[in-house]
């Protein structure tokens, strides 16, 4: 039998941390950033983890399961 895929998007999206949990990095930070707040943009910046009900879903798309 062949090996199972990564699918690719998930592999450019997520790592794993040495815990096992996923991060991920914030939306909206791309264009469209003049009306935002520094506050806001900053915050932003910071990685953070995956919520635990979509974790299930992104470890089998990176095919950790």
């Amino acid at each position: 039998m062949p090996k199972m895929k990564t699918k690719s998007s998930a592999k450019k999206r997520f790592k794993v941390t040495g815990s096992g949990k996923i991060k991920r990095k914030h939306a909206f930070k791309s264009h469209i950033l003049t009306k935002k707040s520094k506050k806001r943009k900053l915050a932003l910046t910071h990685s953070t983890l995956v919520h635990p009900t979509d974790e299930k879903s992104v470890k089998q798309q990176l095919r950790l399961i």
